[in-house]
């Protein structure tokens, strides 16, 4: 079968005047990350998308920069004065089979939403999350006018999905005097069929402060757990060894399946821990031939990805690595950099640290090296 590219368009050009606030909401911080960062990790973190795309507003060049840290996109594209302007514009930056069109304030989008919007592609043009309408509708004004039916009546959400020639189509069909609530409604009006899909409450979107405030509260009602890693890797004949990812010179390299990486197995284990999701060889078993001498950054990478999907924040990780040798003092900040840059946090909430066992044990021999990790991360307490 061929496999389908799957591309993210997060529209982020909005000015978010709605809000009250000195900067558009998408720009707002949510906890420890933006609300774009929130929104950008979800789609990033999903196995089935394969790029993720950001439309910014002209001027948010550097808002955006910051907003995004140190994670790795493709240049943003500049939006134009309304919506449709901003989405096709993105629309023409991207390659790919299918699109996702997300409004970069909802942050939190859940993976099993991803997947049913994907599932539906099968057998539409389009897919909409949907909610069903709870409360009674009725006309306003000065008085309560009559109450509206809600039976067949539903909340539509984002991200909607599309395959990508149906939604290009459906954009240079249409009637540019008019301006569209969303996406979906183009595709219907160029006879297009969108099919519905469960939404979910986390997609609710962040239009006015008290929006933004109890987004802020439930990102504070997280709790903090903590998880422990351990690893020790044997020395073999070599002229280096990896720690953290980076190549150290050495008389020896250390005997693994995978590159031996023990840094990285021991943070991968800590924040494997702190989830609750088993260890490394759980998700990656020394017997799979696919993982025989990859690079344990993959790991890493994964096990971020798992605590991401679930609503968690990783705060710190602590690394100790034990040897005699090599020494690591010099190659010390490379490693916590590297760190860092896989995990897509600041260096500042990295500490790696040294030391021996005074020529005792296992590592005092000569023999390979250890290394500890702690990980103090925060999430949801029932994911």
């Amino acid at each position: 079968m061929q496999t389908r590219r799957t591309v993210a368009l997060i529209v982020a050009a909005g000015s978010g005047t709605r809000m009250g606030s000195d900067i558009p909401k998408q720009y707002a911080m949510l906890g420890s990350r933006s609300v774009l960062a929130h929104a950008i990790d979800a789609f990033a973190s999903h196995p089935a998308i394969d790029s993720v795309q950001v439309v910014i507003g002209a001027g948010q060049a550097d808002a955006y920069a910051a907003a995004i840290g140190t994670r790795t996109l493709p240049p943003p594209v500049t939006g134009g004065a309304h919506r449709r302007d901003s989405v096709a514009a993105g629309l023409a930056a991207i390659d790919g089979d299918r699109v996702l069109i997300h409004d970069a304030a909802r942050p939190h989008v859940p993976a099993a939403v991803i997947d049913r919007l994907i599932a539906a592609l099968d057998a539409a043009d389009g897919a909409v999350p949907v909610l069903p309408v709870a409360d009674t509708l009725a006309h306003g004004g000065t008085a309560l006018g009559a109450v509206v039916p809600r039976d067949g009546l539903v909340r539509v959400q984002t991200p909607q999905a599309f395959a990508l020639p149906a939604i290009r189509a459906a954009h240079a069909a249409w009637n540019a005097a008019q301006e569209a609530t969303d996406d979906a409604q183009m595709v219907r009006a160029a006879g297009g069929t969108v099919a519905t899909v469960a939404g979910d409450p986390a997609l609710e979107k962040l239009t006015y402060s008290e929006d933004l405030m109890m987004a802020q509260q439930r990102a504070s009602d997280l709790v903090v757990r903590v998880g422990s890693g351990f690893d020790v890797h044997a020395f073999e004949p070599g002229d280096h060894v990896i720690l953290g990812g980076i190549a150290v010179p050495h008389s020896a390299k250390l005997k693994g399946h995978s590159d031996a990486d023990v840094v990285l197995h021991t943070v991968t284990d800590a924040i494997l821990g702190a989830i609750g999701d088993g260890d490394i060889g759980d998700h990656f078993p020394p017997s799979d031939p696919q993982w025989r001498g990859a690079a344990s950054d993959r790991f890493l990478i994964h096990a971020r990805d798992l605590l991401t999907a679930r609503g968690g924040i990783l705060d710190f990780v602590d690394v100790t690595i034990i040897c005699e040798a090599p020494k690591v003092g010099p190659h010390r900040a490379g490693i916590r950099d590297n760190i860092a840059r896989i995990l897509q946090l600041s260096p500042k909430r990295i500490s790696v640290k040294a030391t021996t066992t005074e020529r005792l044990g296992f590592t005092g021999r000569g023999e390979g090296i250890a290394a500890q990790a702690v990980a103090t991360i925060r999430m949801p307490e029932d994911a």
